[in-house]
């Protein structure tokens, strides 16, 4: 059966490189070649001086580099860079007027070429799958099928739509469907699977960015009947449900209500735990959690003005921030699966850095660089639920690859410069991303 990646690639071998197979142990295969087909497929994967390269294919020589699987996203927003925004745009009165803008002709037109560049960035920063979770609109179903059937270069593009909220609740109403009751959220539900999503992202609870009072974030927003709604009405087509979390109630709440992923946290009691391992409502029988520390952490340690906050959002943002660093501690000593998001477009979570949230796994929550490259790309792949074709440098998965200078088990930061990624088969040579260095000098100063 051909694969749903419709475009053949010219067929190829990265010969004589050191495999990095993203295991939790940090496993490597010296000396070895992958053949991609002209399916961009991985066809063999081997010891080089016994893997056979057909007659034809392009012998890439990576004698002294590192191929490893690509970086995978389960978290992102590309309605922004990660700039610091303008705190006005995210009052109740603020999200009206973007949305009047934003979902008007030019609007739309806008932010499919917004998100056009943001995806050209995750694909050069070594990103070969990215789960969106809160889109303005549909651009990034747009997308997907564009990269999809060749048109565009791009990762594997899972779009969630815009979010399920209550009214005026966290995101609404610039990037979230709003429903009262269980009925009208089941309603905007499939409003969204009619749009062709492959996602469904619930607002359980406020949030840090859109918070107008103190201790907003975290208050639990929806009930368990209008989430319970959502997730059965998503799981019947087979989509898995990521939940915005943050706080115990917010959680359970969310888990109770059979939601998959949950996103950000709160730390974690023996009665969670048991509720991530063992959850009956959800589509797999277990939950996962990405703790997005990426987004939370530059809170603790920078100004209101530099991040361009309001004084309520850093308030806010400061206990949520520890409280998912407490969460990523807490899965992982308990053997909750954790993955690799982070929440791309909030300020200081930039667009390219998917790197640096393995990092702060490690700095912050006690992983291993071997158990944090894991996580940003086997775990992460089965918690969004594409493990079956990428994660993993194995025949017949895609050709999912990023050629590097380096070890990231050694290093995690040779991630930030990789030398060739390739996206289902697809190579993108000497790839370049647009960097804020005065952002990259003040992030690793705090974390340095």
């Amino acid at each position: 059966m051909r694969p749903p990646y419709h475009p053949t690639v010219e067929p190829f071998a990265i010969e004589h490189a050191t495999i990095a197979t993203g295991d939790r142990d940090g496993r490597t295969i010296p000396d070895a070649t992958v053949v991609v087909d002209g399916l961009g497929m991985i066809a063999a994967v081997g010891p080089s001086a016994s893997t056979a390269v057909p007659e034809g294919y392009h012998r890439l020589d990576a004698t002294g580099k590192v191929v490893s699987p690509g970086m995978i996203n389960g978290h992102v927003h590309t309605n922004s860079k990660g700039l610091p925004g303008n705190p006005k745009h995210q009052t109740p009165q603020g999200q009206r007027r973007m949305v009047r803008i934003l979902r008007s002709l030019p609007g739309r037109v806008f932010m499919y070429f917004n998100s056009k560049s943001n995806v050209e960035t995750l694909l050069n920063s070594g990103v070969t799958t990215a789960r969106s979770v809160g889109d303005i609109g549909y651009e990034l179903t747009w997308l997907r099928d564009q990269i999809k059937d060749g048109l565009l270069p791009g990762p594997r593009i899972i779009p969630a739509g815009p979010m399920m909220a209550i009214p005026d609740g966290h995101g609404a109403p610039l990037s979230a469907l709003e429903g009262a009751t269980p009925e009208e959220s089941r309603r905007t539900t499939q409003i969204n699977i009619a749009h062709g999503v492959e996602a469904i992202k619930i607002a359980a609870t406020g949030g840090v960015t859109d918070s107008q009072v103190p201790g907003e974030a975290g208050t639990p927003q929806m009930s368990i009947e209008q989430m319970r709604a959502i997730c059965e009405t998503a799981h019947e087509a087979g989509i898995i449900v990521a939940a915005h979390a943050q706080s115990r109630q917010g959680v359970y709440n969310a888990l109770k209500a059979g939601v998959d992923t949950i996103e950000h946290g709160a730390p974690l009691d023996d009665e969670l735990i048991g509720m991530f391992l063992d959850n009956p409502r959800t589509l797999r029988g277990w939950s996962a959690i990405e703790p997005t520390l990426s987004a939370g952490l530059p809170t603790t340690f920078l100004s209101k003005e530099t991040l361009h906050m309001t004084e309520v959002q850093l308030a806010n943002s400061i206990p949520i921030a520890k409280g998912v660093v407490e969460a990523a501690r807490d899965a992982r000593e308990a053997g909750i699966k954790v993955g690799v998001g982070t929440d791309t477009g909030v300020p200081y979570s930039m667009m390219y850095a998917t790197w640096r949230e393995m990092d702060l796994l490690c700095k912050f929550s006690g992983f291993s660089p071997a158990e944090a490259f894991h996580a940003g790309t086997q775990v992460t792949a089965e918690i969004i639920g594409v493990g079956d074709i990428t994660g993993s440098i194995e025949v017949g998965k895609y050709a999912d690859l990023l050629v590097l200078a380096g070890n990231p088990v050694d290093d995690l930061r040779t991630l930030e410069h990789p030398l060739m990624v390739v996206a289902a088969g697809h190579p993108v040579f000497r790839p370049r991303v647009r960097r804020y260095p005065a952002i990259e000098a003040t992030l690793d100063s705090i974390y340095s």
